[in-house]
């Protein structure tokens, strides 16, 4: 079930009904009926993979359990690796299974051996990288006494489930979000118009200008040997904003949607386009995955801890998983190593004193070295990405494709419309017209935003991009 669909219209209203009716006597309750509902929300794409969904669930809850019982060490370094197995087993072989055995094949006709592992046709299931994570940070904090376990199932169960962050997060501490499912929720009318608000920018953000963008670029990246770099400059640039828009905008509706139910979501994105460095675009960008690469992975392998060839490591081996953790292709880990590289790159010339870049170069700089790895994220293979971004320095003959000029120039009016947006907030933050003090002036913004999407929106049910992952 889709946010931007029409089952999902129907579908909330009725959960949110139920929820502060049925549900509003005990927090028990409460979490009964957002478990059935978010089931019946993931049952939604493929009612298959809910026992998956479930036993991956239950599995952390009894591990959980037992890490928090045991004192003996060993035993509890042996229940955390089994919980680290078990999903990561899950994980990979619902997600990469073929992406391996078909690496292992060609790797083995490089050397002139033929190799036959065959292919299944395994179906991936939707958000299993995001709600695999969450079930592993319950596991994760009471291993490092961080959390302790709760007695009843449910709330666990119903905590990684959560319709509105279960499919592609943002992915939340269980040692921060968890609490929230023990406590009875009384409603709050400023938090819910709250919630709608943010709902309504994230439904903009996706539908008039992620998904406007998305027809150019995919007219280009689809066919790379029809088009110059004229037009691989263009659709890269488009294709930031999109991924932008798409992700940020799934974010806003999911952290939206919880405040509906009384529920409040760490932030998952804080203008990253205006990064002065890539330390500070990945504190910026997707905030709850770097935060939990960089708590369950880069400081248990030792972080800056030791020596700077060490800390350099730590550094890119985290980078490349988090591309692996994108995608079963190839494309994706070089995205991942690009970014470390950026990160060692960055921390050498801090070391060397090289003079500090001017924020008014810096912003731009920064934000060409994301788009460059935007094409790697974007293309289907690493040929294609080579072929684009040789085509960006060396391909500079004719014109850019325009296509249909209503869809070129309301892609740029989106593409300005959000940086305003961005502009504003970044260094006005005192100006939110969405929460402005002045009624006209919010209800105005409010009609403004909803007649750009109803007039320039796509509504052809478009997937969100990280709901592949």
């Amino acid at each position: 079930m889709l946010f931007n669909s029409i089952d999902f219209a129907i579908f909330l209203p009725i959960v949110f009904a139920l929820f502060w009716t049925v549900g509003r006597h005990s927090a028990k309750m409460q979490n009964w009926i957002l478990l059935v509902a978010s089931y019946i929300f993931y049952g939604f794409w493929d009612w298959r993979f809910l026992g998956l969904l479930a036993f991956s669930s239950a599995f952390d809850y009894f591990v959980g359990a037992e890490l928090y019982r045991q004192t003996d060490k060993r035993k509890r370094k042996m229940f955390f690796w089994a919980s680290v197995a078990v999903n990561l087993t899950l994980l990979g072989f619902f997600k990469y299974y073929n992406f391996f055995a078909d690496s292992f094949v060609n790797a083995f006709s490089f050397f002139g051996q033929e190799l036959n592992l065959g292919s299944l046709k395994v179906l991936l299931p939707v958000g299993i990288s995001f709600y695999t994570f969450q079930s592993m940070s319950y596991a994760f904090d009471i291993y490092r006494r961080e959390l302790e376990p709760v007695k009843d199932i449910v709330p666990f169960m119903t905590l990684v489930a959560f319709f509105p962050h279960m499919v592609a997060g943002p992915i939340q501490r269980a040692s921060f979000f968890l609490p929230q499912f023990l406590t009875h929720k009384q409603f709050s009318y400023d938090l819910a118009a709250k919630g709608l608000k943010i709902m309504l920018f994230g439904f903009f953000m996706k539908v008039a200008i992620a998904d406007r963008l998305a027809l150019y670029v995919d007219a280009v990246y689809g066919n790379v040997d029809m088009h110059n770099g004229w037009s691989y400059m263009m659709a890269t640039l488009f294709f930031a904003f999109q991924i932008y828009g798409d992700f940020a905008g799934y974010s806003l509706i999911a952290i939206g949607c919880a405040w509906l139910f009384g529920f409040h979501m760490s932030p998952n994105f804080n203008r990253p386009y205006f990064s002065t460095s890539f330390r500070q675009f990945w504190g910026r960008w997707h905030i709850s995955l770097s935060t939990w690469f960089k708590d369950y992975l880069y400081i248990p392998l030792g972080g800056n801890r030791g020596t700077k060839a060490r800390t350099y490591g730590n550094l890119f081996t985290t980078f490349v998983v988090s591309g692996l953790w994108h995608g079963a292709n190839w494309t994706f880990v070089v995205w991942g190593a690009i970014h470390g590289a950026f990160q060692i790159l960055e921390r050498v010339a801090e070391e060397l004193k090289f003079p500090k870049i001017p924020r008014l170069l810096a912003i731009p700089l920064v934000f060409a070295g994301v788009c460059l790895a935007w094409v790697f994220f974007r293309a289907n293979t690493v040929q294609d990405a080579f072929q684009i971004v040789g085509g960006i320095f060396t391909n500079l003959q004719g014109k850019p494709h325009i296509g249909d000029i209503g869809i070129f120039a309301f892609s740029l009016m989106g593409i300005l419309m959000l940086f305003l947006i961005e502009f504003v907030q970044e260094y006005y933050p005192d100006v939110n017209l969405l929460n402005h003090r002045q009624a006209p002036v919010r209800y105005a913004t409010m009609v403004a935003m909803l007649a750009w999407i109803i007039t320039l929106g796509v509504f052809d049910g478009s997937q969100f991009i990280y709901f592949q992952f």
